[in-house]
């Protein structure tokens, strides 16, 4: 059995309320073509972004199971606060329809904002209570009450995670809106191809120095992009921690717990030296199936030579994993995440 453990579904346009278009929030265009919120468009480039498509996408690629992220788009950063419960609640309740009809296919995530910290409890209760969703999706970074943009590993939001400890959730690191943290010129894809890598690396270093991992030991976090920078960096951060010791008063030092068991890492790397370096700071039994789908900085067909669970495959070309190490990776080691082992 293959699960993908980070896929994102979009609803048709007739499925989204008015008032996400009509306050600016997230729509679709009717003929499918566009993602757009505010001014922002996107083009849809697959299909797959879409239920019955993307069933069939799955089929034709042997994916028995996708893990459905929420959409990044609707983190609700810098949202008002009902306007925030709005979205998110769509958000989630979409993503649960999506579990409930489809159990065979799919395993939903949901979004909470962590600045409005007695709502996202609330809304976290109703996730896994009332729908049974088992993963809650978090952002790399928030606005926080003062406006400043802070790493999700924050003191401001432990009531959100003694709650998922409570739960034995699984907990999703994503990163987005790194146009707005970071005041540079929108060229090249630079957000997500440079910045968006750096946010996950920020919030890893944060989670790892804030103790995260041993605080809440029934949290399985997993980071999006396989942590990619996170993995280069882990050199940089336990050199810095040595020589310079006055700047981490009471944080953790990185060596004691780059290998937790209870922190994951999805495959999507997209080449297999960075997959090596994965598997070698984290371990196999660490590293988890994710195409990223149906974006094309996924492992999609729409870009040239590749394919979904490719840099899987190549390190097993290499001899960097075994065939057995890749079962566990689509299989073993997500459900590990997803549940527990």
């Amino acid at each position: 059995m293959r699960i993908n453990g980070h896929g994102h579904l979009l609803p048709y346009p007739s499925q989204i309320p008015k008032f996400m278009k009509d306050k600016g929030f997230f729509w679709v265009e009717d003929d499918m073509s566009y993602m757009c919120q505010g001014s922002w468009r996107r083009p849809v480039t697959d299909a797959s972004f879409f239920l019955n498509e993307k069933i069939a996408w799955m089929d034709k690629n042997h994916i028995d199971k996708e893990v459905v992220l929420n959409l990044s788009q609707l983190y609700c950063n810098g949202y008002k606060r009902d306007d925030a419960n709005d979205v998110i609640r769509f958000q989630n309740e979409f993503n649960a329809s999506l579990q409930a009809e489809y159990p065979d296919k799919f395993i939903s995530g949901f979004v909470v904002q962590p600045l409005y910290v007695d709502d996202a409890l609330e809304e976290i209760r109703r996730c896994v209570e009332q729908f049974n969703l088992p993963l809650l999706c978090l952002p790399s970074h928030f606005l926080n009450k003062d406006g400043k943009w802070t790493a999700i590993a924050d003191e401001s939001v432990l009531p959100i995670f003694e709650l998922a400890d409570q739960y034995k959730l699984a907990v999703e690191i994503h990163p987005y809106n790194a146009e707005d943290i970071i005041q540079l010129d929108d060229k090249f894809w630079r957000f997500h191809l440079i910045w968006m890598c750096a946010q996950t690396a920020d919030a890893w270093h944060f989670y790892s120095l804030m103790d995260f991992p041993d605080r809440f030991p029934n949290v399985r976090v997993c980071f999006a992009h396989g942590n990619q920078f996170g993995q280069m960096g882990y050199g940089r951060r336990v050199q810095g921690y040595k020589g310079r010791p006055d700047l981490f008063v009471g944080s953790r030092d990185p060596e004691t717990n780059s290998r937790n068991s209870n922190v994951f890492f999805d495959s999507i790397v997209h080449d297999v030296l960075s997959f090596e370096l994965l598997i070698k700071r984290a371990g196999v039994s660490q590293v988890i199936a994710g195409l990223d789908d149906p974006y094309p900085l996924g492992e999609m067909e729409s870009v040239t030579g590749c394919y979904p669970g490719k840099v899987i495959d190549e390190a097993v070309d290499a001899n960097m994993i075994s065939a057995k190490d890749r079962d566990d990776i689509w299989y073993k080691n997500v459900k590990n995440w997803l549940y527990g082992s």
